[in-house]
């Protein structure tokens, strides 16, 4: 007997009485259910309620709206689909039935943030003054810092290059021949 067997709960009570005499107060006591639950449960008619009813045609009608989104609307999308429908439903109880059923929509992507913030720092001198042609290996260094998405989480690349041993792709063709 559980919490999700009210049916076999309110049986077993029920045979308590008549099969050994045991008055209804007591058995309800000692299963921790209260007397008006017991009574609730007994005078249940088989027939779901009209608010079960409605339930179970806006679950069908929410993972119909879900999986022909392919997934991704949340409820508050879902809301308004059925709104269309002429459902009177608020988001709260799309988003609760949604919990209930499993059903999480695709959230928005983060908003990317810039490893360099404007404002925040004096930008670095330019000591080259954007003449990145060296005289020789090992007085010019030029480099780059890259961000990169993974699954897990985010890599930084960073590169160092000597522009005379390795001209980067966008300095080739400034080099003189």
């Amino acid at each position: 007997m559980t919490e999700n067997e009210p049916e076999a709960v309110v049986a077993f009570i029920g045979n308590q009485r008549t099969e050994h005499g045991i008055p209804h107060t007591v058995t309800c006591r000692a299963l921790g259910v209260s007397e008006a639950w017991f009574y609730k449960w007994r005078r249940r008619p088989t027939d779901p309620t009209k608010r079960e009813v409605r339930r179970t045609q806006l679950e069908e009608r929410i993972t119909h709206f879900f999986r022909s989104s392919g997934e991704t609307y949340g409820s508050p999308r879902i809301t308004l689909d059925l709104w269309a429908e002429g459902w009177q439903v608020s988001v709260n109880t799309v988003a609760e039935i949604m919990a209930d059923l499993g059903l999480q929509g695709r959230k928005p992507p983060r908003k990317r943030r810039s490893l360099t913030r404007q404002g925040k720092r004096r930008a670095s001198p330019d000591l080259v003054h954007r003449k990145f042609d060296a005289v020789a290996p090992d007085v010019l260094w030029v480099g780059d810092m890259t961000e990169i998405e993974t699954g897990e989480s985010k890599l930084y690349l960073a590169t160092v290059l000597d522009p005379v041993l390795a001209p980067p792709a966008g300095l080739r063709d400034r080099r003189p021949p």
